[in-house]
């Protein structure tokens, strides 16, 4: 019986659900979108569950969420930058005279906690293994992205205070150098790169504080792993600076073991002067590992208003030298200008000589997208 009266049912039951179907192949969507403006919303809000939603994001998270109020975006203190950097172009007289093109892909992230403090994330990415233009012009190789640095910035009395992992013994130094660095070769810290930009290998703790006259003193230790103080510290290094309006001078010094039974030191001294047309970046730095003693020099010109860019010429030598040693040179010129805000566009040049071997000269041009 209840088998005749399910039979029954059913037929009735598609009749009615049937209407349905054909009115729902032939509405309109456009026009029941306009419902969505309704002028009286008592209706609506009668269906709206008005109970808190439970936003923790894992159990046993309670409190970690404040009053329930995550909406899964940045905090108002957090910010993102992003920048891409391609180059194209080749070196004639290099292992390879391929034409090549190379980028890279840069996020900075950064937050504060009360204020005066930074927690800085720096996240890299390459093209792959480098050409040798994107060798030359300092272009990360890594394919995937990786976590380049790790930094918390914070006051202590009235200095500053950086700890980091895989962060630059030099975070907190401060330099004396107007160029901007087209290659490589010559770095933007004037030639100063093992000084006045030394880097880090595992967790560095650095200080700086910077007086009211103009003038900076700095300091830091660096290691190979997670420890700071001890046998694993590797390197330290101390500077001081001072700027003025038109000029400034800056020294460094940094004393790493790299791992080896005696240590290496090095000096390291840069400054600028500013004049009408131009502003003239000089460095020095010398190495001593107790039984050979090296140095090398930097001279750089920048002019920063040439039509609509700006123009950058230098001489370095291409590595610190004994004075026993063949010193070789590296010259760059450049032209930089900006497309708008977000994307400028640097055309340059560049002729490294090799003892022995015929000059190498590059021509390329790097675009940088910053968003």
């Amino acid at each position: 019986m209840k088998l005749f009266k399910s039979l029954l049912v059913a037929p009735a039951t598609i009749g009615l659900l049937a209407p349905f179907s054909a009115f729902a192949g032939e509405a309109n969507l456009n026009d029941i979108s306009k419902y969505s403006n309704l002028e009286h919303l008592d209706l609506a809000n009668a269906f709206v569950n008005d109970e808190p939603k439970n936003n923790s994001l894992l159990a046993g998270g309670e409190g970690l969420v404040d009053g329930g109020s995550y909406d899964g975006g940045f905090s108002e203190t957090t910010t993102a930058s992003f920048s891409v950097d391609t180059v194209l172009g080749a070196i004639d007289g290099a292992s390879s005279e391929t034409t090549s093109l190379d980028f890279q892909f840069n996020i900075g992230l950064s937050t504060s906690f009360t204020g005066e403090d930074s927690l800085d994330i720096a996240i890299d990415n390459g093209s792959g293994t480098s050409s040798v233009l994107g060798s030359t012009m300092g272009f990360d190789t890594g394919t995937s992205l990786v976590v380049d640095g790790v930094t918390y910035t914070f006051p202590v009395g009235g200095a500053s205070m950086v700890v980091g992992d895989s962060t630059d013994l030099s975070t907190a130094f401060t330099g004396a150098c107007a160029y901007s660095a087209f290659t490589d070769m010559t770095p933007d810290d004037c030639g100063t790169g093992n000084s006045m930009g030394a880097g880090g290998k595992g967790v560095t703790a650095a200080m700086s504080y910077a007086f009211d006259s103009g003038f900076s003193l700095a300091g830091g230790v660096t290691s190979g792993n997670t420890e700071i103080l001890g046998d694993a510290a590797d390197a330290f290094g101390l500077n001081a600076a001072y700027s003025a309006d038109s000029y400034g001078v800056a020294v460094a010094y940094v004393s790493d073991d790299g791992g080896a039974s005696t240590d290496t030191t090095y000096w390291g001294l840069n400054g600028y002067y500013t004049f009408d047309l131009a502003s003239l970046s000089v460095g020095f730095e010398t190495s001593d590992d107790g039984t050979t003693e090296k140095d090398g020099y930097f001279v750089g010109l920048s002019f920063p208003e040439v039509g609509p860019g700006s123009v950058n010429i230098a001489a370095a030598t291409t590595d610190l030298f004994a004075d026993s040693e063949t010193e070789t040179l590296t010259y760059e010129a450049s032209y930089s200008y900006a497309i708008n805000d977000g994307m400028t566009i640097t055309p340059g040049i560049f002729i490294k000589e090799v003892d022995g071997a015929d000059d190498q000269t590059g021509v390329a041009v790097k675009t940088s997208f910053s968003f």
